[in-house]
């Protein structure tokens, strides 16, 4: 009871802070019951009064960036969830910057003494200033002693602690928002959090990032053009994370590109194809594919840096991506709905020629537009804005995809104004098409089903024990006399809400 008024607490300073900084101006009144129509009216009292005629999106990002690294990492997550925010807020979104200043170097040599229990200067040598620092962690370059040039990353100081406090807050609001708005289950709010929960429990534990860095540069390995740096592993702990150093153009630096001779319009096409392949190929892509984690070295390679972000599709999803795509680029949008029944996207009762008529509502005016003019990505948002018409289930897997593939294709687009999206995409997904729909595909499926049903000759007795015991069980239980019954468990929401209620009001006082 105790955690969970201090939930509320916490979560009372983060709707006070998202008033005074002026979020609900933009909140729309129209639909509201007259009561919370005027509880918005009263809170909107305590805004600052310096706010001026700055955007929603500036809004949001005040807000969000006055309640912490948490909450900054919280509103990048919901930029990705354009289905549970909408599409305008998600874009709002999009422009939260996780960039915060850098904690002391005698803190980060702290950290790194405690790490590896060794001498700094003799394990790592001078440690230098951090060349860039965010919400979790920040990276410093270091000469080690053999004269190789590193990138040593550490985690910021108890930012573990303050996180997991914070999600617990999240997790609080997220089972309110479930009791209290039936028609937001669909959405599955306490999932949302839970998603955000494994991605930072994930980036806290650097570890596994250099892990998703071995596991990319081995898939990647044969691909011409693009690869990794590597992975120190000696110098490489859960809270530290040590890396090549790499000496490149950013490609955000269009203007140094060009005097090097560099071919843009190849380097747009080249990041929209590695990453199409490294999602369809292999169903494991680097997920934060912006421009300040891009370079191009010496030999004109593209080399992905900051794997923390990382997404993953099943075969299934893959299938599904290739034949949506597909669908598309050849118009076939009755392949295209069906690949959704198929993939068990769609509800069974829903129509799939309706369905296939949507389809054709979003690809025909694509197919009308310059080349310049098309976006997957944008195409990808047309399809998440039917998840609710449909009744269709939202895949986190397939929403990350979509917004990587929005930040993908900004890079591409601003190295090449021009770069036709559907020629760029096209020999990725026939080759991915042709491999696995086609007869070899068809063979792999086959061999594939018939390890399956090896295996699962392999597992019958013990299977048919488990049946056995639990229809022992259940028999059991038939047999068992009933227990008493037991009184009905009076409801807590009155008492959340009055909790909520009493925090926000004793934190307006307070302030």
């Amino acid at each position: 009871m105790v955690s969970l008024v201090i939930d509320l607490f916490r979560l009372a300073r983060a709707g006070f802070v998202m008033v005074r900084e002026g979020v609900l101006r933009f909140v729309p009144q129209d639909d509201m019951p007259p009561p919370v129509r005027l509880a918005v009216r009263v809170a909107r009292s305590i805004e600052r009064g310096d706010i001026g005629e700055q955007s929603r999106a500036d809004r949001l990002s005040a807000a969000f960036a006055r309640l912490g690294p948490s909450y900054v990492k919280l509103g990048q997550f919901l930029a990705t969830r354009p289905d549970v925010v909408g599409q305008s807020v998600a874009r709002d979104l999009e422009r939260l910057q996780d960039r915060l200043p850098p904690f002391p170097v005698e803190q980060a040599r702290t950290i790194l003494q405690a790490a590896f229990s060794r001498n700094v200067d003799d394990f790592f040598g001078t440690l230098q200033p951090a060349v860039a620092a965010a919400s979790i962690a920040q990276v410093h370059k270091v000469r080690l002693a053999d004269g190789r040039d590193v990138a040593v990353k550490v985690l910021r100081p108890d930012v573990s602690a303050r996180f997991y406090r914070d999600l617990r807050a999240y997790f609080t609001a997220a089972h309110l928002i479930e009791r209290c708005v039936p028609s937001a289950r669909r959405l599955d709010p306490v999932g949302v959090v839970r998603t955000l929960a494994d991605s930072v429990r994930l980036e806290m534990d650097l570890r596994l990032e250099a892990a998703a860095l071995s596991e990319l540069a081995e898939n990647t390995r044969d691909d011409d053009g693009f690869r990794l740096p590597g992975v120190d592993w000696h110098r490489t702990v859960r809270n530290v994370l040590t890396t090549d150093w790499i000496d490149g153009i950013p490609l955000s630096d269009t203007d140094r590109l060009r005097r090097e001779g560099h071919d843009l319009p190849g380097l747009g096409r080249a990041v929209i194809q590695h990453f199409l392949r490294h999602a369809m190929r292999d169903g494991f892509f680097h997920a934060d594919m912006h421009q300040g984690n891009l370079f191009v070295d010496s030999a004109g390679r593209l080399v992905a840096v900051d794997c923390g972000i990382m997404g993953r599709l099943d075969q299934r999803e893959r299938r599904f991506l290739a034949t949506i795509l597909y669908s598309f680029i050849t118009r076939d949008y009755r392949r295209g709905a069906q690949a959704h029944f198929e993939a068990g996207y769609v509800p069974r009762h829903q129509s799939v020629a309706t369905f296939a008529q949507a389809l054709r509502a979003i690809g025909e005016p694509i197919h009308q537009k310059t080349a310049d003019e098309i976006s997957m990505a944008r195409l990808l948002a047309q399809l998440l804005e039917y998840t609710q018409v449909f009744e269709m289930r939202t895949r986190l897997e397939l929403i990350l995809l979509q917004k990587t593939m929005v930040v993908v294709e900004g890079v591409g687009r601003s190295l090449d104004p021009k770069l036709d999206m559907w020629k760029t995409a096209e020999p990725v997904v026939r080759e991915w098409m042709a491999h696995h729909l086609g007869p070899r595909g068809g063979l792999e499926r086959v061999g594939e089903t018939a390890r399956q049903l090896v295996h699962l000759a392999s597992e019958s007795p013990e299977i048919l024990m488990r049946v056995q015991s639990a229809a022992e069980d259940w028999l059991a239980r038939r047999e068992a006399p009933l227990a008493p019954p037991v009184a009905n468990e009076p409801s807590r929401l009155p008492w959340l809400v009055a909790l909520a209620a009493i925090a926000l009001a004793a934190l307006a006082w307070w302030r």
